[in-house]
């Protein structure tokens, strides 16, 4: 099991209200996402006056807004060099901007952007859909947006007041560039801390090593296992086990999959946070984004009762020059004890050989599953055997 967690923090400003006191939230656009696996969501729109349609994750856990360097490329953007720094799970750098652009979403346009570049190719080839940027906080900040996970809707509204759904909650939130919250986490101790809320991160929690061995959060002994996640820095290997419970106000959920990492740039900000909660808990809960008044409304949806993910085979697979690939198989795992190796080429997964990744993702994803892989390795077909396991 590896998953891809997009965490982007370049800046951090404090979100005020813009709205008169007495005005209510009007409804500019409503538009459709597509859901990726763990949760992300991704939304399409053009830059500018370019006609091509291109694809942004809309990430809470960015603090501004981006684009792929390709894209940046294939449009011969002007591009402005800074001292700034990006940080993101596995690395730090310098940032460049395009700026003063216009993204052109469905029924709206959001001027006098300033969008930071990034390289999405390894996020491209993990989903398997072409990730042109990531819209954040700089989208964010200037509306009310809903997220509807019942029927894969974004409604984006002009700031103001609005009555939030009676069944849910207001969280405990503060804003300031990306969301954080409170949330209890309890396994061997319970543990209280602040958590990003983190849309762009395909997983449910992401604790930093410092935090998990301060609180002592897992039960001596506990089976865990090694993994590991993708995200702008390139591959991160992580711990993989579950916490016993997470509370998120008056909102439980037990046995969740928990990630640990070592936190090298301190992108989690420890001791301050803990960690995140990432989308495939987040999911789980219809969201009113409302920053200028520093708010976050939960309320359940169909997905709240939807069984976590338990699987593992040890596999990194992804899209390159249109074939799948294995490129990492982990020691001990599933993966190789069925034989698969990195190079090998995926031609089919029990007889289903329609190529699309996401698709083989979710058979792989099946605990318990007796799946059947041909494969091409060094151009000889072969066919291999493979039980996806629990890491439960």
């Amino acid at each position: 099991m590896l998953v891809a967690v997009v965490i982007l923090i370049a800046s951090h400003f404090r979100v005020h209200a813009q709205e008169p006191p007495d005005s209510s939230a009007k409804l500019i656009t409503r538009f459709p996402f597509t859901v990726l696996s763990g949760g992300v969501m991704v939304v399409r729109a053009t830059l500018d006056s370019f006609p091509d349609s291109l694809n942004f994750i809309l990430d809470t856990g960015s603090g501004g807004i981006s684009l792929d360097s390709g894209v940046v490329d294939h449009y011969n953007l002007p591009v402005t060099p800074t001292d700034r720094m990006l940080r993101g799970i596995g690395s730090m750098r310098k940032i460049s901007y395009v700026v003063n652009r216009t993204l052109r979403l469905p029924g709206v346009d959001v001027e006098h952007l300033d969008f930071h570049i990034n390289d999405y190719n390894l996020l491209t080839s993990v989903y398997g859909v072409r990730v042109d940027g990531i819209i954040g906080f700089s989208f964010l900040r200037r509306y009310l947006v809903k997220i509807n996970y019942d029927n894969n809707t974004i409604g984006v509204y002009a700031p103001g007041a609005v009555s939030y759904p009676k069944r849910g909650m207001l969280l405990n939130s503060t804003i300031t560039g990306i969301p954080v919250f409170t949330a209890t986490v309890a396994d061997g101790q319970t543990s209280t801390s602040r958590f990003y809320f983190d849309t762009g991160a395909g997983l449910c929690l992401l604790m930093s090593q410092a935090f998990e061995r301060d609180s002592a959060i897992f039960v001596p002994g506990k089976k865990v296992i090694l993994t590991q996640a993708e995200g702008i820095g390139g591959k991160t290997p992580m711990r993989l086990s579950t916490v016993n419970r997470i509370r998120i106000g008056r909102y439980k959920f037990r046995k969740v999959p928990a990630h640990v990492f070592d936190d090298d740039f301190n992108v989690t900000s420890y001791p301050t946070l803990g960690g995140l909660i990432g989308n495939d808990l987040l999911r789980r809960f219809n969201l009113v984004l409302n920053y200028a008044k520093n708010e976050i409304h939960m309320s359940p949806n169909k997905h709240f009762r939807d069984a976590f993910d338990y699987s593992y085979t040890g596999l990194g697979i992804y899209l390159v020059d249109d074939k799948i690939v294995v490129e990492d198989v982990l020691k001990g795992s599933p993966g190789e004890k069925a034989g698969l190796q990195p190079g090998d080429v995926i031609i089919a997964v029990n007889n289903n050989i329609n190529g699309n990744i996401q698709t083989y993702k979710n058979m792989l994803m099946e605990v318990g599953a007796k799946l059947k892989i041909l494969i091409l390795r060094d151009n000889v077909p072969l066919d291999l055997k493979l039980k996806v396991k629990s890491f439960r």
